[in-house]
């Protein structure tokens, strides 16, 4: 029973968390394997670029993929 109410409380807690951030620019500092979803101009329309952070030596990887809307939230980059 325990086991039932803490999955239960622990899949209320995780629903909100499930919606995406997406950045109006790339963050300066990326935490190895953190990714950040940005839009700009170098993707087409309806897709973001997908940024993920490295350790150091290596340059950051980048992809443009496509987002449902109701997964992603506009906000604004804090440096």
């Amino acid at each position: 029973m325990r086991i039932l109410v803490s999955v239960l409380i622990l899949s209320a807690a995780a629903l909100p968390c499930s919606a995406q951030t997406i950045l109006k620019s790339e963050p300066l500092m990326l935490a190895p394997y953190e990714v950040a979803f940005v839009q700009n101009a170098a993707c087409p329309s309806g897709k973001v670029l997908k940024v993920t952070g490295s350790i150091r030596g290596l340059s950051r990887k980048k992809a443009c993929v496509a987002l449902p809307a109701e997964q992603a939230s506009l906000t604004v980059a804090t440096p």
